[in-house]
């Protein structure tokens, strides 16, 4: 996993969370980064931090990814100041929770745009790089949710079930050329992306519902770099994923209709 100071990691959704930790332990590894997000000043921080601890280049990009040519300026970018992408990590990604016709319709096109169109495209402008030099990664961060189309994570579940197909067919295409296409599975991370308390975070990981992203971020770049097509990290996430998958659609619907796990129905008197 040792690599030189030469090559270069691109990650999106850089500034926190998953893409942080990924960030970190590739630094380590004396990779290069490039470093993706839209929160410029937390941005700015990471890349200087991470460039003074591990004695590495950083390059930080702030853009908002859900701009429809967000991909095109980013590989643009790297080709005017001669980057060459070794691993590209598409992570990025929003979480909300609710009814579809209920979300505004400005949420949903972002979340379209991050979670879909973005990562296709930046999969094929720096993917024909790799597969001319004949090397490279592409990790792509799906979620469990990907094999649970439930209610009130309709647009998210929906979108990561079509990164991990999307990923699936292009390892396929991209074998043969010695470019390794990873697709991440993982059920819930201890981040701000759902907004929890501190407590209900902690006790969420002890009891293994949650990981952390430091961990989680170990696993999915040692799968990566061991070439593995699909990782579901968490024993506990393997143990539930069989049932979740063969829950007949008839309970979801009682569970949504008497749990009031989302807000009752406003169109009602």
């Amino acid at each position: 996993m040792k690599t030189t100071s030469s090559s270069i990691a691109l990650i999106t959704g850089a500034s926190s969370g998953i893409g942080l930790q990924i960030a970190r332990q590739l630094a380590a590894m004396k990779y290069d980064l490039i470093l993706v997000s839209n929160q410029e000043s937390q941005l700015a921080t990471v890349s200087r931090e991470l460039s003074e601890s591990f004695s590495i280049r950083t390059w930080s990009y702030f853009m908002d990814l859900c701009q429809a040519d967000a991909a095109t300026s980013l590989y643009e970018w790297c080709h005017t100041n001669q980057l060459e992408v070794e691993i590209l990590v598409n992570n990025a990604g929003i979480f909300f929770f609710g009814e579809v016709v209920e979300i505004d319709i400005i949420k949903t096109q972002n979340i379209l745009a991050l979670h879909v169109a973005t990562p296709v495209q930046l999969c094929t402008l720096f993917g024909k790089d790799m597969k001319q030099r004949r090397s490279g990664h592409i990790l792509i961060i799906s979620s469990l949710s990907a094999y649970m189309p439930y209610p009130g994570i309709a647009l998210y579940a929906a979108t990561k079930r079509f990164l991990k197909s999307f990923a699936r067919s292009l390892r396929s295409e991209m074998l043969d050329y010695h470019v390794n296409v990873t697709s991440v599975c993982p059920g819930a991370v201890a981040t701000n992306l759902y907004e929890l308390s501190e407590k209900k975070l902690n006790s969420a990981i002890r009891f293994g519902i949650m990981m952390r992203p430091e961990k989680l971020a170990r696993k999915i770049l040692q799968a990566m770099f061991r070439r593995k097509s699909t990782i579901i990290p968490g024993l506990m996430n393997k143990i539930f994923l069989p049932i979740i998958v063969i829950i007949p659609h008839g309970i979801i619907v009682l569970v949504r209709r008497y749990s009031r796990l989302l807000p009752p129905d406003k169109t009602k008197d």
